[in-house]
């Protein structure tokens, strides 16, 4: 089974100034979603939605299907949700209904095929499944840990810090923490009615699977670019090779 893969990104960046292609071990960022998806056993057609010439530049490189992005889903108040679900009605225009289709960010680059394939695999085995995310354990960035300012700017727990079994000082204490790491996304048609969804990432249903995997992120602030290249380094990746068989050819 080929799904079709939604790669997004925007060129109005807020965190980072051109993130989507800025030069990591050689390559634009994104080129190593795109790697991934291509390395895949299970993925298709990867379809491209953005507004920015520049990043259209990479994905014609690439041979992926070029989709505009609608200038009012180009806007900082604009929700990734929402460019979601138009990117998969543009992808259902081209190619017909989508059962299952896996979504990737530009600005993302801790991707394995491997963890692609078992999302979709799993999706298939089991249609009592909504999606498959790929999550990374942080557990230093638990709600144990996370403060909020009171009325004079002091610092009060974010939640009930009672309330969490075995919390301590010991970040590892209380039960483990786990982040959609924002790598991998594999979806179900039916998580595009978002009104079913479970916020903050509604788009993904409400019965999903874990793709574990240690230091996923996507690069929103500049500390992320270090972690992303010690990442790709631990996984075989330099600015010469990659870890793919025939890597730098299409497939």
């Amino acid at each position: 089974m080929k799904v079709p893969v939604l790669l997004i990104g925007r060129g109005g960046s807020r965190g980072v100034k051109g993130k989507n292609t800025m030069e990591i071990l050689g390559r634009p960022l994104m080129e190593y979603p795109i790697l991934a998806a291509r390395n895949s056993r299970n993925t298709g057609e990867i379809f491209l939605s953005t507004d920015a010439e520049y990043i259209k530049e990479v994905g014609r490189k690439h041979n992926l299907v070029i989709m505009d992005r609608d200038p009012e889903l180009c806007r900082d108040s604009a929700l990734v949700e929402d460019v979601v679900v138009n990117g998969y009605r543009q992808i259902c225009k081209r190619i017909g209904r989508q059962e299952i289709f896996v979504l990737l960010f530009c600005n993302t680059a801790t991707i394995t095929p491997g963890l692609i394939d078992q999302g979709i695999e799993a999706l298939v085995r089991d249609k009592t499944l909504d999606s498959a995310v790929s999550v990374s354990l942080y557990n230093e960035y638990s709600p144990v840990r996370a403060k909020a300012l009171d009325e004079n700017g002091m610092l009060v727990p974010y939640v009930d810090v009672n309330s969490i079994e075995n919390a301590s000082c010991d970040r590892d204490s209380a039960r483990a923490c786990y982040f959609c790491d924002c790598s991998i996304w594999v979806l179900r048609d039916r998580c595009m009615d978002k009104e079913k969804g479970v916020l903050p990432f509604r788009w993904m249903g409400r019965r999903t699977l874990p793709l574990f995997q240690e230091g996923g992120l996507d690069i929103d602030h500049d500390y992320g670019i270090a972690q992303t290249e010690y990442w790709l380094r631990k996984h075989g990746f330099s600015e010469k090779k990659t870890p793919y068989e025939n890597s730098e050819e299409e497939k």
